[in-house]
């Protein structure tokens, strides 16, 4: 079927905001939206992600970068030592395996239910448009936004000597745009499929946090710029920022179910916080369907 406007069946147009002639999600059936899926769907089988470079025009880039910069005093943050699972230590293995292995953590996180309806980037997440195209080069028949309230979407803010050291994501993929680039430091690095559903390989992990780079990438993302990343088998880190002025990232979650809440205690590490779903989740018990640690 090939979608003749730029406006989803809510009304909400990516005009202005996303840049349709070079990026165009109004009509991925098209002979430029082939070739558009194509390049992605290429690029995330050689490397595990995908950047969209100047995927927002400049024009609307500054009111991007004035929405997380009026959203991220909201942002709740923490320091403290994390390994890459987001989990307890375990004591049976010894110091120098993944699961013992903690670094300091010290950023915030500006939780969905502080971004109002009214928003560009909460606009922009619930797009069937946009939401059909991330679909799309994730080779998926559909996805599905977040039941999760706090984790849905959410502004990643960073300030000077912050940083998000290794770590993986909850889902399977996630959509990232910065908004707003540090002065210095703040760069993405990560190691490309380092673990899968069928288990750890805790021991290449170990090489990693040991200083091994063999395997790694490293991004220099830019404001404007649309990041899709299997960030749930991809080992990775944002570096430490340097300097005043903070780093602004937009992170657009979706599942491949319905109906998908991040784990309670993970909410809280994160928020601060947990919503009523995830006391309700603490109540009844929680099940996942693979069996990997977070």
């Amino acid at each position: 079927m090939s979608v003749a406007t730029s406006a989803d069946a809510s009304g909400i147009s990516l005009d202005g905001l996303i840049d349709l002639s070079r990026y165009p999600l109004n009509d991925l059936d098209g002979e430029a939206g082939k070739a558009l899926i194509e390049h992605c769907r290429r690029q995330l089988e050689d490397d595990g992600c995908v950047v969209l470079k100047n995927f927002v025009p400049d024009e609307a880039l500054e009111r991007l970068e004035r929405e997380t910069e009026r959203l991220s005093p909201d942002a709740h943050y923490n320091q403290t030592e994390t390994n890459p699972y987001n989990s307890d230590a375990d004591p049976s293995k010894p110091a120098s395996h993944p699961l013992n292995r903690f670094d300091d953590r010290t950023n915030g996180f500006v939780a969905g239910d502080r971004i109002g309806d009214d928003t560009i980037i909460r606009q922009v997440y619930q797009n069937a448009d946009f939401q059909r195209f991330i679909a799309t080069v994730v080779g998926m028949e559909e996805i599905h936004q977040y039941a999760d309230p706090l984790a849905d979407l959410v502004i990643n803010v960073l300030r000077e000597g912050c940083q998000h050291p290794w770590h993986y994501d909850t889902n399977e993929f996630i959509v990232t745009m910065m908004t707003r680039r540090s002065h210095g430091g703040g760069r993405f690095e990560y190691a490309p499929g380092i673990r899968g559903p069928e288990g750890e390989n805790f021991e290449d992990v170990e090489r990693v946090l040991d200083g091994d780079r063999s395997r790694l990438e490293s991004l220099d993302l830019t404001p404007g710029d649309l990041q899709i990343f299997f960030g749930r088998y991809s080992l990775h880190r944002v570096t430490p920022v340097e300097g005043d002025k903070e780093r602004h990232t937009v992170i657009f979650a979706y599942a491949k179910e319905p109906g998908f809440i991040g784990r309670p205690e993970r909410a809280q590490r994160i928020f601060g916080r947990m919503a009523a779903v995830h006391e309700k989740l603490l109540q009844e018990g929680m099940q996942r369907s693979d069996s990997l640690v977070d």
